[in-house]
């Protein structure tokens, strides 16, 4: 019996040491994370400690690019896109010195609308369309006497109160026109620069000069076209004394409107 229970515990260790040696095959190291314990018959595997979770705060601010563009802020000096905003007047001068005159082009802005500046330009009357009250005179005020004169009539009725803003964008580079009639190459209006002194006689060359039968002794200059007479003035040049002569002192320096004629002899050969 002895003999036996020796062969039957023998057979158990063998069977054992079998079992152990399928569960962990010699010469192959643990992997990172198992326990060197964990195959040995009787002992409860360790639980290995799991790594730590990140717990997101329910108060965690989403990153400014997924913000709608109204909510998205920006501290002074950074690159940040502010909201769309209103013409400052800060920047902003009125002209009290340039006097408005026809063909300008201005920008005219109501800031309380919150719209862009209109572009506007002063018709060859001298008016100028403005929204609201229709068309004013804006030849011979500046920007800041206009704008004043527009801020009172828009508070008497639309506002309760109005910023106006007007500037100058391009101004017309030219004074005006004159007009030359008769014979001479070319008839028609003739545009006075700004700054530019256009006399009677250098009115009739930039016409092409005199035709074959012009009376050069007797050209007119008639100044205020006005239908009455008042005020209505007449200067007659011999243009033959200036630009045969050379007698410049005796031309007239022209204005804007004035009508230069050049009359037929009444001899012609």
């Amino acid at each position: 019996m002895m003999n036996l229970k020796k062969v039957l515990c023998a057979v158990l260790l063998v069977a054992g040491v079998a079992a152990g040696a399928q569960t962990q095959p010699a010469g192959k190291a643990p992997r990172n994370g198992d326990s060197a314990f964990s195959e040995v018959p009787g002992l409860a595997p360790s639980t290995p400690s799991a790594p730590a979770r990140t717990v997101s705060s329910p108060l965690r601010t989403a990153p400014a690019s997924n913000l709608p563009p109204s909510l998205t802020m920006s501290a002074p000096g950074t690159n940040g896109t502010d909201a769309p905003s209103r013409t400052s007047l800060s920047g902003y001068v009125p002209d009290d010195k340039y006097k408005l005159r026809a063909g300008d082009r201005v920008s005219l802005q109501i800031l309380e609308d919150r719209d862009l500046p209109k572009s506007l330009v002063v018709a060859d009357s001298g008016e100028l369309d403005c929204p609201y009250v229709g068309r004013v005179m804006a030849a011979d005020k500046t920007s800041k006497q206009l704008a004043a004169e527009l801020k009172a009539e828009l508070e008497k009725e639309y506002y309760y109160r109005a910023t106006v803003v007007i500037a100058l964008d391009v101004a017309n580079k030219f004074l005006g026109r004159i007009y030359v009639w008769g014979q001479v190459r070319n008839q028609g209006p003739i545009d006075i620069a700004v700054n530019e002194n256009l006399t009677a006689g250098k009115a009739i060359l930039r016409a092409g000069g005199f035709a074959d039968f012009a009376n050069k002794k007797r050209v007119k200059v008639v100044r205020g076209g006005a239908a009455d007479t008042a005020g209505k003035q007449t200067f007659e040049l011999n243009m033959v004394e200036i630009l045969e002569d050379g007698k410049t002192e005796k031309d007239v320096l022209l204005q804007p409107d004035d009508f230069i004629i050049v009359p037929s002899r009444l001899i012609n050969f």
